[in-house]
């Protein structure tokens, strides 16, 4: 099956690129289909390409370091079909008043990464956004262009925290290959270095 980008969807990588060029000293951490981008065009020390054996850590992993260096502002990006695996962190993060979080969820519709299969969500057509709000996050957002996504997120990731913005893209079906980043350690303790000299 084909993708091509449609209207209502923007791309992945213009805007992972956008969130790179402004995301300053933010810990990024990187999973799902994120993960197969991100490592390609950001070497930032305080990036962890986090892609563990079971989905949707990514939030948790996240908080843990936010409530661990409140002064830190951490951004994860995050997939829809990796959300739902774990819907619960949201409500954790609101009830422990995280908010130096951001939460990129990646709504594609598909499990990227494992072949293509269309998410549950996708298929019941969840509105991941409401969601976060029930939960309880201060600032939520969704951006399906691109251009709106561009003018607005400086201004977005500045907002009150905890933030939940949702980025409709169209999917890929091309390529499901993921990279295997390497053994955890090392990289976290990289990332750990990197938080102690902030």
């Amino acid at each position: 099956m084909a993708s091509s980008p449609t209207p209502q969807r923007m791309s992945l990588v213009p805007a992972l690129e956008i969130l790179r060029d402004i995301r300053e000293d933010r810990v990024v951490i990187t999973t799902m289909s994120a993960a197969r981008h991100w490592p390609q065009i950001s070497h930032h020390a305080l990036d962890l390409n986090y892609v563990p054996s079971s989905m949707g850590q990514g939030t948790s992993l996240a908080q843990g370091i936010a409530m661990a260096s409140p002064q830190q502002e951490v951004i994860v990006l995050n997939g829809d079909g990796s959300l739902l695996m774990n819907l619960g962190s949201l409500v954790t993060i609101c009830a422990n008043q995280v908010s130096n979080i951001t939460v990129i969820v990646i709504d594609n519709g598909i499990y990227e990464v494992t072949g293509g299969q269309q998410t549950a969500g996708a298929m019941a057509n969840v509105d991941y956004a409401a969601m976060a709000r029930a939960a309880g996050f201060v600032t939520v957002a969704t951006f399906e262009q691109l251009t709106a996504w561009q003018g607005a997120a400086t201004e977005v990731l500045s907002s009150p925290g905890p933030r939940f913005l949702l980025w409709r893209v169209h999917p890929r079906y091309e390529d499901f290959h993921l990279n295997v980043p390497g053994p955890i350690g090392p990289r976290l303790d990289r990332l750990r270095e990197a938080l102690t000299s902030c």
